[in-house]
């Protein structure tokens, strides 16, 4: 059985079919379907929204790039291969929707009842939202549905001679007395799928706009909107620390992320480093609570295995490549790397994020791995980040 046809053998009773179309080229923000925000790729937050929602069967990504076919298939999405004569800049999202359900379904594409077209640069969908849109087709009596946005704005045309779009300058009401009008978010759009495949089209019949939250519209499409993204996380993802029972085992860099990153040298080349005994303590809670623990560091000081010893943690040390190591230690243990914690601080790190579901960074971490954080503790390496990180995710009854 191929993965496209265990993909669907997996999938949820029902008729809804979403599709991610995700490229793997990208003028405006290079790489950006695997760009991280809150910690996750922007192709896995769709996935993971798509998912959770109830009325969807399946789930698909849409693309020509290996690296988002793994990142989707390890996400729980089929991943669809999409040939160049479709992922080149000209390329509608219509004509990625049309394949994947010849590709999934093909002579069987009359099963699905509605299709829906999920765009992962709209980092804030909801699952509510995505059901709303299906719900509006599959039982509303909507041909098509999107999500939208109310809008009350003045519209011009023209800054030379400007003109009112939406509005008579002469005469106006006021923004508060008029009647709201629709912005098109551009994240979720659901159709008949009888209907799509006669159109081609993604809008045709009776159309329905299905209210959004404005506070959470946000389209990446330029560097600027992905700093955007990122610095409203905190307030519009649900939740990005763990809680106690989301973890099952604790990776931790050392330099930088259980010391302050300065050392000591005394004359005969040794190094000296500075420690928290506040982490010390979080390592004990951790390892009380039955958490696996390691130490992952490029760093080939015997001062770290001499720390890891003291805390009684497994220590890999003087590593190259901490990302391949992570992978082994993690297959070793049969780990899930959606419920592991990795806490780091720097270039080196980053590997190692893209491989847990907890990449979590210290507040002095470099601006690149913060940004790639699915949290950041508050306080800087060397100064109790571990634990904090225990706190977080031990009941305080093992703290």
């Amino acid at each position: 059985m191929n993965d496209v046809s265990a993909g669907l053998a997996q999938r949820r009773p029902g008729k809804v079919l979403a599709v991610i179309p995700a490229r793997g080229g990208s003028k405006g923000v290079p790489g950006k379907n695997l760009a991280r925000l809150g910690g996750v790729p922007l192709v896995v937050r769709a996935i993971r929204a798509a998912r959770a929602a109830g009325r969807i069967s399946a789930v698909a990504v849409s693309t020509d790039d290996p690296a988002i076919a793994a990142a989707a298939t390890a996400a729980g999405a089929i991943a669809v291969h999409r040939p160049p004569e479709l992922s080149d800049d000209h390329a509608s999202s219509e004509s990625a929707l049309a394949h994947a359900v010849e590709v999934l379904y093909g002579r069987h594409a009359d099963e699905l009842a509605v299709l829906l077209l999920v765009q992962c640069t709209s980092p804030f969908l909801t699952p509510s939202e995505l059901d709303a849109v299906v719900a509006a087709v599959a039982e509303g009596g909507a041909d098509t549905a999107f999500t939208a946005a109310p809008f009350h704005g003045f519209v011009w045309r023209s800054a030379d001679a400007a003109t009112g779009v939406n509005h008579d300058a002469q005469g106006r009401q006021r923004r508060q007395d008029r009647e709201p009008e629709w912005l098109e978010t551009g994240a979720a759009y659901a159709m008949r799928a009888a209907g799509f495949a006669e159109t081609g089209r993604r809008f045709f019949g009776r159309t329905v706009a299905v209210p959004t939250d404005p506070a959470r519209l946000l389209e990446i499409d330029e560097p600027a909107d992905l700093d955007r993204a990122r610095a409203l996380v905190p307030l519009l993802d649900a939740r990005t620390r763990p809680a106690p029972g989301d973890v099952d085992a604790v990776v931790l860099d050392f330099d930088g992320t259980q010391t302050d990153d300065r050392a000591w040298l005394g004359a005969d080349g040794s190094e000296r480093v500075a420690v928290h005994r506040g982490d010390g303590m979080g390592v004990a809670a951790m390892r009380r609570a039955g958490l696996p623990v390691l130490i992952l560091s490029t760093e080939v000081n015997p001062v770290v295995a001499a720390r890891a010893a003291k805390l009684g943690v497994e220590c890999r040390h003087g590593i190259p490549k901490k990302g391949e190591e992570l992978q082994l230690w993690l297959e070793e243990r049969r780990l899930a790397p959606s419920r592991v914690l990795y806490l780091g601080n720097d270039l080196n790190d980053l590997p190692c994020f893209e491989q847990v579901g907890w990449p979590v960074a210290v507040a002095s971490a470099h601006a690149s791995v913060r940004a790639a954080a699915r949290t950041v503790t508050t306080v800087p390496g060397g100064h109790g980040a571990v634990r904090e990180i225990a706190s977080w995710i031990l009941k305080e009854d093992q703290l």
